[in-house]
């Protein structure tokens, strides 16, 4: 197809690499304008084919897959791509690593292909997206730090914004916040703009994080 979500695939094992390039070519939004084998060859790619959304494998020869991230993401030449990390493991040392490299969504291998497109959708609309169990150890790791490096509280929040922080809180997409406090996406792109400033977020997952610091969302027992 032409038009659409363009996206890169890299992964070292090619039954996983083509199996993934199979689901995202079956959807009528999205193609695959590459696969590769290893992080040098994603990096390559990725400055030859300008993909809108990159799904980055963790653990590959030649170059890794975090260090790959941090060279997309540097490139200026790259415009807006997004990486979607995936990885079989939950561990927080690379869910960290991967923000820090400048990753916009973390997911699971074992993730179902309907969350994998959707994770793909949400990403390159500028949201963050994370499966839930690492979306649950990295609110544990956040709140566990010194106050002075987490989110600002919510007094200076209007009750719209509160609102919208605690349905952001809950994982909700902005296209499911405006169907739910019946707005416009544009009207709930300006109130997460305002909460990333008011509360000195750096990113959609802070706020979430800041939703669960301030009781707007309870953790899951």
């Amino acid at each position: 197809m032409t038009g659409g979500i363009r996206v890169l695939v890299a992964d070292d094992q090619p039954l996983l690499r083509h199996s993934l390039a199979a689901v995202i070519d079956a959807d009528d939004g999205m193609s695959v304008v590459g696969e590769a084998g290893t992080g040098e060859e994603a990096v390559r790619l990725c400055a030859e084919r300008r993909p809108d959304v990159v799904l980055m494998d963790i653990r590959m020869p030649d170059t890794d897959g975090i260090t790959a991230t941090r060279r997309i993401t540097a490139d200026a030449g790259a415009g807006s791509v997004k990486v979607i990390v995936l990885t079989m493991f939950e561990l927080d040392e690379y869910v960290r690593t991967a923000l820090q490299a400048g990753a916009s969504g973390f997911l699971l291998k074992d993730s179902h292909p309907a969350q994998l497109l959707d994770a793909i959708r949400r990403v390159h609309r500028g949201e963050s997206l994370f499966a839930p169990s690492v979306l649950t150890r990295l609110i544990e790791a956040y709140l566990a730090r010194p106050t002075g490096e987490r989110p600002g509280g919510l007094a200076a929040l209007t009750e719209r914004e509160t609102e919208v922080l605690a349905l952001v809180g809950r994982g909700l997409s902005n296209d499911e916040i405006a169907a739910s406090l019946t707005i416009s996406i544009k009207t709930v792109k300006t109130h997460v703009g305002n909460l990333l400033s008011k509360l000195r977020a750096r990113d959609r997952v802070h706020l979430v994080i800041a939703a669960y610091e301030n009781d707007l969302v309870r953790p899951a027992r």
